[in-house]
């Protein structure tokens, strides 16, 4: 898989607004992708150097739209912490 496939898109929440300033990145990642791809990804894109890469999947929540109800997409959450002697990511320093 390529270093694209695997990271989908930056998650940015309350929670992990907390973490920009001590280098942990939250990112929505493929369900298929493990802890060393996944760093490895995050290595190549960001030209970063990573530290820990922990991982949970979330699951989707029931919602209702008026008479429709139906289940959220689930998906696969990681959680990167970078070196302290690593530069910060471009994208979230603009953020915190």
């Amino acid at each position: 898989m390529r270093a694209e496939d695997i990271i989908i898109k930056p998650i940015l929440t309350e929670k992990g607004y907390d973490g920009i300033p001590v280098k942990k990145y939250t990112f929505k990642v493929a369900k298929s992708a493990n802890k060393t791809e996944i760093k490895i990804a995050i290595e190549q894109l960001f030209g970063v150097q990573v530290k820990s890469v922990n991982t949970c999947n979330v699951r989707g929540k029931w919602k209702r739209m008026g008479r429709n109800e139906g289940m959220t997409a689930s998906y696969k959450k990681a959680i990167v912490q970078l070196k302290e002697d690593s530069k910060p990511i471009e994208f979230f320093a603009s953020l915190s």
